[in-house]
């Protein structure tokens, strides 16, 4: 080979290596921002769960209060009416945010980056589809003998993320 081919070839090398380098950066730049909209989720849903567990006290304290004044009618007035309405508007209130908060951690759990993870699962398949094939050499002669190599061997897959090497 001459070594204007060797620099072409390490040019190549040299752009697949930083290709792969910036593709690995900004997957995971999106697996970041994919977990972090679902712990906003995650967050959003507690604090209006939070919220429902507060509206609900409030209508324990109302329906001890309606209990309370339900005694008092018995031998006294008839007052109790109006507690009980009362509560029950902060139970309606209660099970609205509780729904919503259900949704909400429901749609935001587990915080596990799905699209990240599909489009590495679909550069993966794209790789080893390539790896499968033969590579043709830029500048090889035609073949016109049985011993005229006409594919390079394919570099091996890079190790998975965690083996340690």
């Amino acid at each position: 080979m001459t070594d204007k081919n060797e620099k072409s070839v390490a040019e190549l090398v040299f752009d697949v290596s930083q290709s792969t380098s910036t593709l690995i950066r900004e997957e995971v730049e999106l697996a970041k921002a994919e977990v972090t909209e679902k712990v906003t989720k995650l967050l959003r849903g507690s604090a209006v769960g939070a919220a429902a567990g507060v509206f609900a006290f409030l209508a324990l304290i109302l329906i001890m209060h309606g209990i309370a004044w339900l005694l008092n009618e018995e031998v006294f007035d008839n007052f109790w009416a109006g507690f009980f309405v009362e509560a029950a508007v902060f139970l309606l209130i209660a099970a609205a945010a509780g729904w919503f908060a259900y949704r909400s951690l429901k749609a935001g759990s587990p915080p596990v980056p799905e699209q990240a993870i599909a489009e590495a699962k679909r550069i993966r398949e794209t790789i080893e589809g390539e790896d499968s094939q033969p590579t043709v050499t830029p500048h090889a002669p035609p073949a016109t003998t049985p011993h005229a190599p006409t594919t390079t061997q394919p570099l091996p897959p890079p190790p998975p993320p965690g083996t340690g090497r």
